[in-house]
């Protein structure tokens, strides 16, 4: 069983960034794909980026690349989303998520363990 909490969202204006922090709970941390996922009002929640657990690779959608940046700290047990050039349409509640199902894993189906999400607005 792994536990999730995410921290650090907030409102920013476009153009801004902010860091999205994901605190696990258990001991085999390292042994889980990471990733956050994105819901926006009215619209299905979407993979945003993941990391495997050496920290090796990641992921990113499309939307995001080369703005978003995902780490992990396998000792402290966290993973980071830095969110850079924040545009308006990047406005969501963010989840942090753990798959046990090996890597590369981007289907939200595949990871068991949620976080409850937190709020990023980015305004105009």
């Amino acid at each position: 069983q792994v536990q999730l909490v995410e921290s650090g969202g907030g409102l920013v204006q476009a153009g801004g960034s902010l860091r999205l922090s994901c605190a696990a709970s258990g001991r085999t941390f390292s042994s889980y794909v990471m990733g956050w996922f994105r819901q926006a009002p009215g619209k299905e929640r979407e993979f945003v980026i993941s990391i495997s657990g050496s920290g090796g690779g990641t992921l990113y959608a499309d939307s995001v690349k080369g703005r978003f940046t995902i780490s992990r700290d396998n000792a402290k047990n966290t993973v980071h989303l830095q969110m850079d050039s924040l545009k308006p349409e990047d406005t969501a509640v963010y989840y942090c998520a753990a798959s046990p199902r090996g890597w590369p894993t981007i289907s939200r189906y595949d990871y068991d363990y949620w976080g409850q999400g937190t709020q990023v607005t980015v305004s105009s």
